[in-house]
């Protein structure tokens, strides 16, 4: 009991403390790009009872519990960020679970950005991004051994294109199953 309190209780601490990125590198978004509608993600909230995440689908990637969808596997980030939003962490607690229920899978977490900044930059905040997430799920009791990073930078787009739209489906972390 106790340890399941604890988690309850440091898991959101510690996402909430995330490190975030460095400071911007003086690109300022125009206000056409500001007036972009939010990035609208595929990672719904999870169904009351979480169950067991037992079931996956083709590739090997886990469904939501009790149903044929999968969990969400894409995790954006704010401009020049790496704080893990706080709607992602019901789902990011999903994946812990499902790790640290099946100790011989593992996942590759990779970073991402936009094409703004330096090539430098861009790799050393995709790694920061993945980090993010890599921390999350340690502290939620996953092995490191479990878990790999990798940080592409600005090098694979989520959507080609050079305006905030584009760039805010760039902006993320994505975890693949092995």
């Amino acid at each position: 009991m106790t340890k399941q309190w604890l988690r309850n209780l440091v898991v959101p601490m510690l996402a909430g403390l995330a490190i975030t990125g460095c400071a911007s590198n003086g690109n300022q978004l125009s206000p056409t790009d500001q007036a972009v509608a939010p990035v609208e993600t595929d990672s719904a909230p999870p169904p009351a009872s979480a169950g067991s995440l037992s079931e996956m689908d083709g590739d090997g990637n886990p469904y939501f519990p009790g149903t044929r969808r999968a969990l969400a596997r894409t995790f954006y980030f704010d401009y020049d960020r790496a704080v893990i939003s706080s709607d992602d962490l019901a789902v990011l607690e999903m994946h812990a679970s499902y790790l640290r229920d099946n100790p011989d899978r593992s996942v590759v977490v990779e970073g991402h950005c936009d094409e703004r900044g330096t090539r430098e930059y861009n790799l050393a905040l995709g790694e920061r991004r993945s980090g993010a997430l890599r921390s999350f799920l340690t502290a939620a009791g996953v092995s490191p051994r479990q878990i790999e990073n990798v940080s592409y930078g600005e090098e694979r787009p989520g959507v080609a294109g050079h305006g905030e739209s584009a760039w805010s489906r760039s902006r993320r972390a994505e975890m693949v199953y092995r």
